[in-house]
This record gives C-alpha cells, sequence and structure tokens, in this order.
C-alpha cells in the first residue's frame, strides 16, 4: 500500500509541473514570439505611448470623435465589471434607457429621425466592452463629427470606408469598424491640415 501511495504522489507531482507549470510556460513563450501584439493585449499606441487595447472599447463623448456602443459594465467600459444590465425587451426600464439614448443622438446630429439610427448605438452590448461598431453606425455619425472638426464630410466618410475591417477569414462575424483606430486616424488626419 506505501509503494502505491508513493507511486500515486509521484504521478500527481509530475504532471502538477507538467500541467500546471510546464504547459502554461510554454503556451506563453509561444504567445510571446508568434503573437506578441495579441498576447499583451492586443495594446494601441499613439505618439509612442499606449492609448487604449483594440479589443476593449473606451467611451467617447466629445462630438469631435466617434462614439462606441454604449455600456452597462460598471460606470461605463469598467473592465471589472463586464456585464449586460440584463433588462428584457418588456422592461420598462431598457425602453427609457433607449429613449433617452435616441432622443440625445438626434439632438447631437440635426436632421437625423429615429429611423435612421442604427440599433447597436442605443442597446448596451452583452460584455459592455466592445471595441467595435457597424459600418453602418460609423457612417450615421460622419456629419456630427465633419461638423465639429470642420472637416468636410466626404472626407470623413472616406476615412471611415478605410478602416472598414471585414469579416474573420471571410466567413465569421460582421463587418466593422474600430472606434479607437478611428478615432486616432481622426485625430493624425487632423493633425496634417
Amino acid at each position: 500500500m506505501l509503494l502505491d501511495l508513493r507511486r500515486g504522489l509521484i504521478a500527481l507531482l509530475a504532471l502538477t509541473v507538467i500541467v500546471g507549470i510546464g504547459y502554461p510556460l510554454l503556451v506563453f513563450g509561444i504567445g510571446q514570439a508568434v503573437f506578441r501584439g495579441a498576447a499583451g493585449g492586443s495594446p494601441v499606441t499613439s505618439g509612442g505611448r499606449v492609448v487604449g487595447s483594440a479589443l476593449i472599447g473606451q467611451s467617447f463623448s466629445n462630438p469631435r470623435y466617434f462614439a462606441g456602443r454604449p455600456s452597462a459594465a460598471g460606470n461605463g467600459y469598467d473592465a471589472g465589471a463586464s456585464g449586460a444590465s440584463n433588462l428584457g425587451p418588456t422592461s420598462a426600464k431598457l425602453e427609457q434607457e433607449v429613449r433617452t439614448r435616441l432622443a440625445a443622438l438626434i439632438k447631437a446630429d440635426p436632421g437625423a429621425t429615429a429611423g435612421e439610427v442604427p440599433a447597436e448605438l442605443v442597446t448596451a452590448s452583452g460584455s459592455g466592452l466592445d471595441p467595435d461598431i457597424s459600418p453602418a453606425a460609423a457612417r450615421f455619425q460622419v456629419v456630427r463629427v465633419a461638423a465639429a472638426r470642420h472637416l468636410d464630410p466626404a472626407t470623413v466618410r472616406r476615412l471611415v470606408d478605410g478602416h472598414v475591417e471585414g469579416r474573420t477569414l471571410g466567413l465569421f462575424g460582421e463587418p466593422h469598424v474600430n472606434v479607437l483606430q478611428l478615432n486616432l486616424a481622426l485625430d493624425r488626419l487632423q493633425a496634417k491640415r
């Protein structure tokens, strides 16, 4: 019996070292060597400093910038409180939030009608951290952003179109625009003028 116990403890120790330490270190090493940016959280830099992640949305409330989806994560885009509001489609609170967001968008984008507002701009995402919006949601904001920056709307629309990313491997997901990347490109465009 002691011999079986000894063998069991040796197997446990060996597997703990292999599976608990060796394998994670191997995967970490491969990630750092082959996918350095992704393994580090896909940082986005501007002017030599990290300004965010391509994987986590940020709040942009200034009319000079494109806004992402509303966030229900904590106080908005709080990675420590990621999650949805859990309000169902018949919730009076959800309906009021959508109406409030819709009114704010129509006020910020004069001439826009409720039917033109993409649903994703008035409803929060499941994670509350979405970094991307649809091309339609970005194009909806072109007139506001161009007016706030005193740019030609056609120039801003071309910038949006240049930042549309297609489906992953041509099959998965939907075309999308990373809001942080778009806003940084917008700042670079304006700096050149």
